[in-house]
């Protein structure tokens, strides 16, 4: 189990990096639905923090996955078996995300948690007994993830056990996540692994298309749900288009920077790049659930105001504007969004669902969907080269 180069040419996600990614679209699934369900419920500001909780738990496991294949993948047997190990955890953290949010029991999530860690282990343990440039390195990572694993084991005891009381918990497990986030940076100093630049552009791209996808997926079902009320009418159809030309000028804003070739110029500042990206990808699943609400709200009445149904879009959206700019610029010499747009846009996104009551839900989506529209017509007219495809073509190496 030998490093791979950093330098290797035309390095592309393999056949088993797509499958591993298609686990991710269940679990994302789930936790965007339920997060739809508490927005329409009128509970969108409670259902935040389990929601960033459980996301958290899927971001992490991809994006070590994610980073260990960039420099380790072997694709023999035992690394597609292992991998086959961590996709059922992703499947059984999934299936728990539904007893979570209704009955504040992570007993599931935990346990599918701990088989995608478990597995990660072995790999680093391979890594240590077979590469001896890298030991020191992959067996602080392998210590590190065990150590940290235990940490969860003994909170959920704790809860479950009452010592730990209810208010102590979201601590706890910000305490917990700094560990997981510590352990990386220390295991890097004794050596930094061989992950491809071009390789780990792509492969967060493809994870940003999932949740554009998962986006889609969720309007969908408010559509459908909207539909069964027998109540297919204008404001459903604005909603509809305005979601989708949403995510397209997304994905579009996602694509014009070249991260690929950032990363390969300042390889020191990937950390702050890739942990951002939680923001990005929590940003986009929450959209999801917000376009879902505000479908369906066309044909049934929700416990949820207009006003936070509004908010359930607006928000997300103007977080991942935000956190666009903030990750790309460290690693780009001039970012192309411009600063001043972008916080321009972000506050007209953030103002908007204070029109509800005149022009209606659909109408603050249409509205949010011009906006960035604009930012994204801006930013186009003033890149310096390479016109609308260059930044998508050289963001994936």
């Amino acid at each position: 189990m030998s490093a791979r180069a950093i330098d290797e040419p035309h390095r592309v996600a393999s056949q088993l990096e797509l499958l591993f990614d298609l686990t991710f679209v269940v679990a994302v699934a789930a936790v965007t639905a339920q997060l739809a369900h508490e927005i329409a419920d009128g509970h969108g500001l409670a259902g935040i923090v389990p929601f960033l909780q459980v996301f958290f738990a899927i971001w992490w496991a991809w994006m070590n996955f994610t980073w260990f294949a960039s420099s380790y993948d072997t694709d023999d047997v035992a690394y597609r078996l292992l991998t086959m190990v961590q996709m059922a955890g992703v499947l059984v953290l999934a299936a728990g995300t539904p007893a979570a949010a209704d009955h504040d029991d992570y007993r599931a999530i935990l346990l599918g948690y701990l088989v995608m860690r478990i597995a990660l282990v072995a790999q680093w343990l391979r890594v240590g007994i077979e590469d001896t440039a890298s030991r020191r390195t992959a067996l602080r990572y392998a210590g590190g993830i065990t150590a940290v694993q235990a940490g969860w084991v003994l909170q959920l005891v704790l809860t479950e056990t009452g010592t730990v009381s209810p208010s102590a918990r979201v601590p706890l497990f910000a305490v917990l996540v700094v560990l997981e986030l510590v352990v990386p940076r220390w295991a890097e100093r004794t050596g930094s692994t061989n992950w491809h630049p071009h390789h780990i552009a792509e492969r967060y791209g493809l994870f940003t298309i999932i949740l554009l996808g998962e986006s889609v997926l969720a309007a969908t079902r408010g559509v459908e749900g909207a539909l069964d009320a027998g109540r297919a009418s204008g404001p459903l159809i604005v909603v509809a288009l305005a979601g989708l030309v949403l995510l397209f000028a997304f994905w579009w804003l996602y694509f014009l920077t070249p991260a690929g070739e950032g990363l390969d110029r300042r390889r020191h500042r990937s950390f702050r790049w890739g942990y951002a990206h939680y923001g990005i990808f929590a940003a986009l699943a929450a959209l999801g659930a917000g376009l879902e609400v505000a479908a369906e709200q066309t044909g049934h009445d929700l416990p949820a105001s207009p006003l936070a149904v509004g908010y359930g879009v607006a928000i997300p959206a103007a977080a991942f504007l935000g956190l666009l700019w903030m990750v790309h610029a460290p690693i780009v010499a001039v970012p192309v969004t411009r600063p001043t747009a972008v916080l321009g846009c972000v506050a007209v996104v953030l103002l908007l669902p204070l029109a509800t009551s005149w022009i209606g839900v659909a109408g603050v989506v249409a509205a949010i969907a011009a906006a960035v529209v604009l930012l994204l017509a801006v930013t186009i007219a003033t890149q310096p080269d390479g016109g609308p495809g260059h930044g998508a073509a050289a963001a994936v190496g």
